[in-house]
């Protein structure tokens, strides 16, 4: 999907039901708000980051936007009666984004980078949480694509360093775990995920490596994207 010629193609989505609007992210950062109905609309363009951006969403309550850079930075935009304005950049990552979740109520963010480093934002007081990790102990997220946490570790082999795996998600019901990895393998584990020597069912069918895994609201389908072979593989649980 893109909505520039070129070089500029939509490198991440999200979409809004409360507002009708669908954010495009470009490669030079660039974030485009588009009616979903008439996708030809824009609505605004937000300009803020300094590089693409590998990740966007919207709050559950939808009242904000939130980007996850590879300037480094996690963008979040207060959204008030349509307009998109920037409420707070979280400049505490050491390198790009690569992740984020939204926690189920929308006061918190957590994100993992590539120098492998988890934050937790607190998007009341805009600041840094340092004790994130147990300040949010029992909180809800709406979303887990973070492939940081004990929840989460055993998708990693033991000994390998974790690069290899692209992105994950877990099944709404909680009862899953999937992973896309540089073999061009989609990867299922029971979740939670907490053991290195944890089983799980493998399946091929991209050339390329997997950069995203999403399942639908009802967990009987997911989606993959593959990054080189371009390839949208839908998926139906039997």
């Amino acid at each position: 999907m893109s909505v520039y010629p070129g070089n500029k193609q939509a490198r991440a989505l999200a979409y809004s039901p409360k507002w009708g609007h669908i954010a495009v992210g470009s490669n030079f950062g660039k974030v485009s708000i588009r009616d979903f109905k008439d996708f030809d609309t824009k609505i605004q363009t937000l300009k803020n980051a300094e590089e693409w951006c590998e990740m966007i969403k919207y709050s559950p309550c939808e009242k904000y936007l939130a980007t996850g850079s590879h300037d480094n930075q996690v963008y979040v935009y207060e959204i008030v009666d349509g307009k998109y304005n920037l409420y707070k950049n979280f400049n505490k990552h050491s390198s790009y984004v690569q992740a984020f979740d939204w926690s189920l109520d929308s006061t918190y963010i957590r994100s993992a980078d590539g120098a492998y480093d988890k934050l937790y934002f607190n998007i009341t007081t805009k600041q840094q949480d340092s004790a994130g990790l147990n300040n949010t102990k029992d909180m809800e997220w709406a979303s887990h694509s973070v492939k940081l946490g004990w929840d989460v570790q055993g998708v990693h082999p033991a000994g390998e360093d974790g690069t290899h795996v692209n992105h994950l998600t877990v099944s709404n019901d909680k009862s899953v775990v999937a992973s896309g990895d540089d073999f061009g393998l989609v990867n299922i584990f029971r979740f939670p995920c907490n053991d290195n020597s944890s089983e799980s069912r493998s399946y091929a069918a991209h050339s390329e490596h997997v950069i995203r895994v999403e399942f639908t609201e009802d967990g009987k389908r997911m989606f993959t994207i593959g990054g080189q072979d371009k390839a949208l593989i839908q998926w139906k649980k039997k």
